[in-house]
């Protein structure tokens, strides 16, 4: 899986992002929305490396991180064991559309447009309902996706490079508007010990969802649509931003709210 392969390098290939601004908009958001007193148990669903997840556990949460890569969680474990917060702290390798906790959480996060690897007839639906499963009452899921902007104005037809010390990435994207699927074709050279270069090639696909579908799918799988942002000023966002923010209410009460 190309992510095991990228994972020692994913961090530089991401150093733009501001996981400590994003944490402070989450936060923003508990402290907006969430309405059952003080949040402890945090999920971050597709954490890779636990960027956000390390974030929030120096916040004083107490962490779940599930991702798929058995590479990408030993880099966030090893994060973790440096930072003094191994407590707080727990990771699992397990699938988005089947994965199992202990128990309940207050708040789920998905950071990184995580959900948009969900392309298969039925995925979104059954991440949603574990989500919600293991929500508590009245619980939020923050979560983003790359809108349809993104896939259109970034993706397209368009081919990538990223260099880091000891490794190249190149990615060439295909678009199909009428599907929503974006195709993209990774080639990543590795260096080896002895100098030489050793490459991979892979393919990954993302969907993209407009913000009715999203909608629609929390409505199906009990959620209340709180909000969706282009922003961390919250922001009102539609379909044509890059990249949108998104929060639900966890309802079980039976009821269905909205579309």
């Amino acid at each position: 899986m190309i992510y095991d392969l990228l994972a020692p390098f994913y961090d530089r290939f991401n150093g733009d992002i501001d996981y400590a601004k994003w944490a402070d908009f989450i936060e923003s958001v508990i402290k907006k929305e969430y309405t059952e007193g003080t949040p402890s148990l945090v999920l971050d669903l597709g954490c890779g490396t636990g960027s956000m997840t390390l974030e929030l556990a120096k916040r004083g949460y107490d962490m779940t991180g599930i991702d798929y890569s058995p590479e990408m969680l030993d880099i966030a474990r090893g994060r973790g064991e440096e930072c003094g917060l191994s407590d707080k702290m727990l990771w699992l390798c397990q699938d988005m559309r089947g994965f199992e906790l202990y128990g309940t959480v207050d708040v789920t996060v998905s950071c990184l447009d995580a959900l948009n690897h969900l392309v298969a007839r039925g995925d979104l639906d059954k991440c949603l309902s574990l989500v919600h499963n293991y929500l508590i009452p009245n619980g939020l899921f923050i979560f983003d996706i790359n809108g349809k902007g993104k896939f259109e104005r970034v993706y397209g037809r368009e081919t990538y490079a990223m260099e880091d010390d000891g490794a190249l990435c190149i990615w060439q994207n295909y678009y199909n508007e009428k599907s929503g699927i974006c195709d993209f074709y990774i080639t990543l050279f590795c260096e080896c010990e002895d100098g030489r270069y050793e490459r991979y090639d892979e393919e990954q696909r993302e969907r993209m969802y407009t913000l009715r579908m999203i909608r629609s799918a929390l409505a199906r799988n009990s959620f209340e649509f709180i909000g969706a942002y282009s922003d961390f000023d919250f922001s009102t966002a539609t379909d044509n931003d890059d990249r949108i923010y998104v929060v639900a209410k966890c309802i079980k009460d039976g009821k269905t709210y909205g579309k």
